[in-house]
């Protein structure tokens, strides 16, 4: 079969194409479903596994972190071999993984196995949005297709829930990681067949110092942020940061020298390309840190089961589908850059929700708020990812998608960090333990509310429940200072949004 170049003649896309779409959308649902099944697994993990809150915060981001990292060079690596491929070896290995992750003994084997899933997620990312670039190549079909491509995430995202809470109300937290089973076997059997083989026919040379300097920049940068939710704000969390800008640096300074850089950064200077990039970080940035307080409230403070919880968000994530497909025909009328903005401003009005209502605003008022910031991430990322890549040349394809995963990965990340460790620090805060508990459970109970909720079994009525309402109440002090942030961050991004996007116009 021949391979599909970087410069794919203008042609309408066929059956085979839409059908070759249907196949890329397996390993885009694999990664959402992988993800938001985790947050739905912390309570049970964390009676399982009793993790410290760092531990907790590191199962979580460990494989957002790593797949962040080798975006890129898993993108170079794809543009060498073959990106059709890498995604193959990336699912194969995602899924011996998967098995592997849901029978480990302990919370330091599972950041061990999460760390393997990120690497070999970020072999199967980098294929799907530059395949789409050179596979529709008219504007109007790519732009339909890239919606399909965001509404795969948001669909994970729903049935992860689902399909989850299902698991987990009949089987142990690990059966969460077996879902990606059944999606990996037709990737593996209809991707040879029907996905067309694209790499670059001129590669530039393998950089290794550059991979190195990606992750020697974002690791301290994240380990760093972590530790202001254990330490607070001084050394021990600053210096990591510093380190890790140090060699942000260094690695942006390094590609610019380069003649074949792993990252072309110019690409920064298209006030289109750098505006969409950072819009599109900072909706996952929100969605994510929302889902990371969302799950653990619904089930630990308010009771519900794993697929009651799912069932209650799954309105928030089906609007971020419906709002992803209906911003196509909409940008045909209204400026991309108003879109973007309009959809940043509804997630803050989500936020705002929160902030007003704080941690007693109820279901009701819990599900309005994710409806709202679904609409709005669901129409900011379908756009921002369009203009991500009709921003650059089609050879520049592959970098353009490299970078746009890397930005919803990292947004993912700090979504997570960020948030998840503020509402940390204020369980830590506010938690008061009863007398009388084992010095594990104390330990269990002071990191996270799901260890406080575990430790509260095995004591006296009286206590327990004194345990527990001081535990909920800790957990959803940190509401207002994060639903601020959100606030705050969604108005920023909005108004840059506006600023630096004004001139983008939407291809016919």
């Amino acid at each position: 079969m021949p391979a599909v170049q970087e410069a794919s003649p203008i042609q309408r896309a066929g059956r085979r194409e839409w059908l070759g779409l249907a196949v890329l959308m397996l390993p885009v649902l694999l990664i959402s479903v992988d993800n938001t099944v985790l947050s739905f697994a912390i309570p049970s993990l964390s009676r399982a596994l009793a993790p410290t809150g760092t531990e907790l915060l590191w199962i979580v981001d460990i494989y957002a972190l790593v797949l962040a990292g080798l975006l890129v060079p898993m993108g170079a690596l794809g543009d060498r071999i073959g990106r059709r491929r890498l995604l193959l070896i990336g699912g194969a290995g995602f899924g011996l993984v998967s098995a592997a992750a849901a029978f480990v003994p302990s919370a330091e084997a599972l950041i061990g196995a999460r760390a393997l899933l990120g690497l070999f997620g970020a072999m199967l990312m980098p294929a799907t949005l530059s395949l789409i670039r050179n596979i529709f190549t008219v504007p109007s079909q790519r732009r339909i297709a890239i919606a399909v491509w965001a509404a795969g995430f948001s669909g994970g995202a729903a049935l992860g829930p689902i399909v989850g809470g299902l698991l987990l109300e009949h089987f142990w937290w690990g059966s969460v990681f077996l879902l990606s089973v059944p999606v990996l076997i037709p990737l593996l059997v209809l991707g040879p067949i029907l996905l067309p083989e694209s790499r670059d026919p001129h590669p530039g040379p393998v950089d290794l110092w550059s991979v190195l300097l990606v992750m020697a920049a974002m690791f301290p940068v994240v380990y760093g942020i972590k530790a202001i939710s254990t330490s607070g704000v001084g050394v021990e969390s600053l210096l990591p940061i510093a380190v890790g800008l140090m060699f942000g640096v260094l690695f942006v300074r390094r590609q610019l020298r380069r003649l074949h850089p792993m990252l072309d950064v110019r690409l920064f200077r298209n006030p289109t390309f750098s505006g969409s990039i950072g819009a599109n970080l900072l909706s996952v940035f929100s969605l994510v840190g929302f889902i990371f307080f969302l799950s653990q409230h619904l089930q630990l403070v308010l009771e519900k089961s794993p697929q009651q919880a799912g069932l209650i968000m799954l309105p928030g994530l089906l609007l971020t589908i419906i709002a992803g497909l209906a911003v196509v025909r909409v940008v045909r009328h209204i400026r991309p850059g108003y879109i973007i903005a309009g959809g940043l401003l509804l997630n803050a009005v989500g936020y705002t929700i929160i902030l007003a209502a704080g941690g007693d605003g109820g279901v009701g008022g819990l599900m309005v708020a994710f409806m709202v910031l679904g609409l709005g991430v669901g129409a900011a990322e379908t756009i921002s990812n369009d203009l991500i890549l009709s921003s650059v040349p089609p050879t520049k394809a592959g970098a353009a998608s490299a970078i746009s995963e890397t930005a919803y990965e990292v947004g993912a990340v700090l979504g997570t960090a960020v948030l998840g460790s503020i509402l940390t620090a204020g369980y830590r805060n506010g938690v008061v333990l009863p007398g009388g508990l084992a010095p594990a459970d104390a330990a269990a109970a002071s990191e996270t509310l799901g260890g406080a909720v575990e430790a509260a079994q095995r004591l006296p009525e009286g206590s327990a429940s004194a345990l527990l309402e001081s535990a909920r109440a800790a957990f959803d002090s940190g509401v207002t200072t994060t639903s601020l942030i959100g606030v705050v961050l969604m108005l920023v991004a909005s108004a840059g949004a506006v600023v630096m996007l004004r001139r983008a116009t939407a291809d016919s």
